[in-house]
């Protein structure tokens, strides 16, 4: 191996600011001015595993993600945006997700191009957390609707329920309903102000139709939020939680409760 034919592949294919330093036999740290959005560098690994040669982030990427949202978003078999843009990100540059550790092979001794692709990986995966308002509040909803998975029983749920007679184009869609019982419980995610005046408009016209149910609501961050609709919509749910997080273990009480007495 040419270690000096090497970076200079890098530069010539990627950009002049990088660095190779050896570590151990077979194993180098790449150096790259490429950083995530607090500062911290990439971490970008070039080792031969076997008879081959890798670029490996040693699952630092999926790592550092990890420190502001909840990694299970981010496992192999998760759902939803987050995971999507991952594996789509991944997928398109020719990267491995391996357990959480990105890889990506190097493929006739084409270092360069196994270290263009590998950044603008890293790049994308990184994007998710800085992903724009309206997006990361979409995970919400989802983030939500996984919770109420993991603590009821599965049979009784229907989501994004619509009443089929009188709303067969589901103009008045319910997040979750959640079954079995003379009254059925509506759960609304609420992650903005749209979605707070779209969910009072469907409560009241449940009542206007005298279709028998309870509600409940949880906002994303009820303090983000125009007091105006969050009033709105407080006044026309059963019950609702300031935000998910936090409230994890009071929800659930409440749904339980509700399913013994409705």
């Amino acid at each position: 191996m040419n270690v000096s034919s090497i970076k200079d592949d890098f530069k010539s294919r990627v950009c002049e600011q990088i660095d190779i330093e050896q570590e151990g036999d077979n194993r180098f740290f790449v150096t790259t001015p490429f950083r995530f959005g607090d500062g911290d560098h990439y971490v970008i690994i070039l080792k031969k595993e076997g008879d081959h040669w890798i670029l490996t982030d040693e699952a630092h990427t999926l790592m550092h993600l990890s420190y502001w949202m909840d990694d299970k978003s981010l496992e192999e078999n998760a759902v939803g945006n987050r995971k999507e843009i991952m594996d789509s990100s991944l997928s398109s540059y020719f990267v491995q997700n391996r357990g959480g550790e990105l890889v990506i092979p190097v493929n006739e001794s084409r270092f360069g191009d196994a270290l263009f692709n590998f950044i603008q990986a890293l790049t994308k995966v990184s994007d998710i957390s800085y992903l724009s308002k309206e997006r990361a509040s979409s995970t919400f909803v989802e983030d939500l609707m996984t919770f109420i998975k993991e603590n009821v029983d599965n049979t009784r749920l229907s989501f994004k329920w619509k009443d089929e007679d009188r709303d067969p184009h589901g103009r008045y869609l319910v997040d979750c309903r959640i079954n079995t019982m003379k009254r059925p419980l509506f759960v609304y995610g609420i992650q903005n102000d749209a979605k707070a005046h779209l969910a009072t408009i469907a409560l009241r016209r449940f009542e206007t139709w005298g279709i028998p149910f309870r509600s409940l609501g949880v906002f994303e961050d009820q303090t983000d939020m125009d007091p105006k609709p969050v009033a709105r919509f407080t006044d026309a749910v059963e019950k609702a939680f300031s935000s998910l997080r936090g409230n994890e273990k009071d929800i659930v009480k409440h749904i339980n409760r509700v399913l013994k007495i409705a």
